[in-house]
C-alpha cells in the first residue's frame, strides 16, 4: 500500500531548470529530499522534470511571494519578466493557469494588483493576494504582459491608467503581449492595441472586434499579440507564450508535465454506478494547504460556483491565506475548525505534494473524510492527495485514475488512458491538465449532462453533445 503514496510522489509537476536557478534552490541540502519520494521522482517526466525534486518547489514558493526582485546577476540566466495583472472580477482559472504555466517554464511573473489593496476577489469568488501593485510595476521593463479576461475584471483593467500606460509603451516597443476572454474586446480595443491585428476573444464579444479581422479560433497569433477565448483555452493560450518567450521545446516539456498529452485518453469512465443527484442545492468542501495545486483549486471551485454549487474553500494551517505551490497567494473562505461544522455532500482533495503532506497532518479533515464515507457521501481526489485517501482506507478495492500505474500492494486499480475515473461515490482524476474535466464530471453527476455541457460552453471548454 505504501507504494500508491510513492507513485503519486512522481505526478507533481515541478519547474523549469532556469527558474529553480533564480530562486536560489542551491541552497538545500540532499536531506531535503525524502528517500521514499526521490526514486519514484526519477522515474518520470520530461528531462526538466526529472532534474527537479518536488522539495525545490517547495523552498521556491515562498520565493514566489513577492516577486517584484531583480534577477541574479548570473549571466548564464535569461530569465524572462512577465507581468499578469488582477483586478476585482478577474476570471481566477486565467489568472493562476497563466501564473502557474509561466513560472513552471521557467519566467519570473509578477502579479500585480490593480486595485487599492492586494487582495482581489475573482470573478467566481476565489480570493486571490497579488504580488505587489500595479503603480511599483511603471518603470519596469516586461518581456511579456498577459492579461487575464472575466468580468468586470477586464474593466477594471481598462479603466487603470497606469496598466494602460505600461501595456501602451510595452507594445509600442513591440514586446509580446496578450490577452484572453474578454479582455481582448474590452481591454485591448479600448486602448488602440488591437489595430491591423487578428484577434479572437470570448464568443460573447466577438461583435465587438472589427469582422475583418476577428478570427474564431482558440488561439491567434498575430505580430506581437497572443489572443484566445476563455478559462476553458488558458492552457493553449499560455503554453503559446511560453513558446515564443522562452522555446517550444519548453513549452513542449511544460505541456507533458501539466499531463496535456491525454489525446488519447478517455474523457471519463464510471464503474459501480449511482445517482448523485441531490433534493437541495449541493455543499463542497475544498480543503487546502500550503502547497496545493492552484490550478486545481481555482478550476475545480470556478467550474462548481458556476454550476450553482455552494463551495467552502477551507485552510487546515492557522491562516485562511496559503501559498500554493507555484506561488499564488490564496485565502480560503474559512479555517478548516469552523468549516468542519457543516455536513457537506462532497469533499475534494486537491493535489500538490507538499499540499497533501500538509492535508494528511489535519486530524479534522481525517475526521471529516471519515465520516463522509461512513455517511454514505461523496468524496474524491486530484493526483498526489490520492495518498491521503489510501491511508484513510478510503480506497480500498476502488477503482481510481491518477497519472502514474500503480506498483506494488495495492487494493486498489488503477484505470489506465482515463483522464477522470467515477467508482461509486469516489471520483479522481490524473491531475493538472485534467481538472476541467474533473470539476465537469462532478456537475455532470449532481446536476445532468446538460447542466455540464452549458458550463463547459460558457468556458468554451471542448465537450461531448452527450
Amino acid at each position: 500500500m505504501e507504494c500508491l503514496s510513492s507513485t503519486l510522489a512522481s505526478t507533481t509537476c515541478c519547474f523549469h531548470p532556469s527558474y529553480l536557478r533564480f530562486h536560489s534552490i542551491p541552497m538545500m541540502s540532499s536531506a531535503t529530499i525524502s528517500a521514499n519520494h526521490s526514486s519514484s521522482f526519477l522515474t518520470r517526466g520530461t528531462p526538466a522534470c526529472r532534474r527537479i525534486q518536488h522539495a525545490a518547489a517547495t523552498a521556491v514558493a515562498a520565493d514566489v511571494g513577492v516577486c517584484t526582485a531583480e534577477p541574479s546577476s548570473d549571466t548564464s540566466v535569461n530569465l524572462k519578466k512577465v507581468l499578469v495583472p488582477i483586478g476585482y472580477g478577474t476570471e481566477e482559472m486565467e489568472a493562476v493557469i497563466l501564473v502557474h504555466v509561466l513560472r513552471q517554464a521557467g519566467a519570473h511573473v509578477t502579479v500585480a494588483s490593480v486595485e487599492s489593496q492586494l487582495e482581489v476577489e475573482a470573478s467566481s469568488g476565489l480570493k486571490l493576494v497579488a504580488d505587489t501593485l500595479i503603480n511599483s510595476c511603471t518603470d519596469v521593463k516586461y518581456d511579456l504582459i498577459a492579461l487575464p479576461g472575466g468580468m468586470p475584471g477586464s474593466v477594471r483593467l481598462r479603466d487603470c491608467e497606469a496598466l494602460r500606460t505600461i501595456t501602451s509603451k510595452h507594445a509600442e516597443k513591440k514586446r509580446l503581449y496578450g490577452a484572453i476572454c474578454a479582455a481582448p474586446a474590452v481591454t485591448l480595443l479600448p486602448w488602440g492595441l488591437l489595430k491591423r491585428k487578428q484577434t479572437t476573444c470570448h464568443p460573447a464579444f466577438m461583435d465587438k472586434l472589427s469582422r475583418f479581422r476577428a478570427v474564431k479560433s482558440n488561439i491567434t497569433v498575430s505580430g506581437e499579440l497572443t489572443t484566445s477565448r476563455g478559462p476553458g483555452t488558458t492552457f493553449e493560450f499560455a503554453l503559446s507564450l511560453v513558446g515564443q518567450l522562452i522555446g517550444e521545446s519548453v513549452a513542449q516539456e511544460v505541456k507533458s508535465s501539466l499531463l496535456l498529452n491525454t489525446e488519447d485518453c478517455l474523457r471519463k469512465e464510471e464503474i459501480n454506478g449511482v445517482e448523485w443527484l441531490l433534493d437541495q442545492p449541493p455543499q463542497v468542501l475544498i480543503p487546502v494547504a500550503e502547497g496545493c495545486e492552484e490550478i486545481e483549486i481555482a478550476t475545480i471551485a470556478d467550474v462548481l460556483r458556476r454550476a450553482n454549487v455552494n463551495v467552502v474553500i477551507a485552510s487546515v494551517e492557522k491562516s485562511q491565506q496559503i501559498v500554493a505551490s507555484h506561488g499564488t497567494k490564496i485565502i480560503a473562505d474559512k479555517l478548516i475548525d469552523l468549516a468542519a461544522e457543516s455536513t457537506y455532500d462532497l469533499i475534494i482533495l486537491p493535489g500538490g505534494l507538499k499540499g497533501s503532506k500538509q492535508l494528511s497532518k489535519s486530524k479534522v479533515l481525517k475526521k471529516l473524510l471519515k465520516e463522509q464515507e461512513s455517511g454514505g457521501r461523496m468524496y474524491g481526489a486530484v493526483s498526489s492527495s490520492l495518498a491521503l485517501l489510501q491511508k484513510q482506507g478510503l480506497l480500498k478495492d476502488k477503482a481510481i485514475a491518477t497519472g502514474s500505474p500503480v506498483s506494488g500492494k495495492s487494493t486498489s486499480k488503477v484505470v489506465e488512458k482515463v483522464k477522470v475515473v467515477i467508482d461509486g461515490k469516489l471520483i479522481t482524476s490524473k491531475g493538472l491538465g485534467t481538472t476541467v474535466d474533473f470539476a465537469l464530471a462532478i456537475v455532470s453527476k449532481l446536476f445532468g449532462h446538460t447542466r455540464a455541457r452549458s458550463v463547459a460552453e460558457g468556458i468554451v471548454f471542448e465537450f461531448p453533445k452527450r
